[in-house]
């Protein structure tokens, strides 16, 4: 299994940024895909994950009402759309799977959210 991240950059604070994951090595429409991120001195968090196969969501509190996670099956693909950024949503943002009982990362995508 392999993912690997895209999109992230700078931004200002209010902006918006679109994460993209592309997974290979797996049957991807039938696996719970997940955003997770760390900023520098915090532990990895939960931003946003399907919870099953079918579509069904879960958002991390801080960015309930500002991101969506959605994916596209054909492509093999999970997305990140970030609206409203703010500096706190700084990190190294990370895809993530579990499969047969092992967890699978991607390298991450930088997010720098500042004036």
């Amino acid at each position: 299994v392999q993912l690997v991240e895209s999109g992230g950059g700078l931004v200002q604070p209010g902006g918006s940024l679109r994460l993209s994951c592309v997974a290979s090595g797996l049957n991807f429409s039938r696996y719970a895909m997940s955003w997770y991120r760390q900023a520098p001195g915090k532990e990895r968090e939960l931003v946003a994950s399907f919870i099953s196969g079918v579509g069904i969501t879960k958002y991390g509190d801080s960015v309930k009402g500002r991101f969506t996670i959605s994916r596209d099956n054909a492509k093999n693909t999970v997305y990140l759309q970030m609206n409203s950024l703010k500096p706190e949503d700084t990190a190294v943002y990370h895809c993530y799977v579990r499969r047969f009982g092992t967890d699978y990362w991607g390298q991450g995508t930088q997010v720098t959210v500042s004036p």
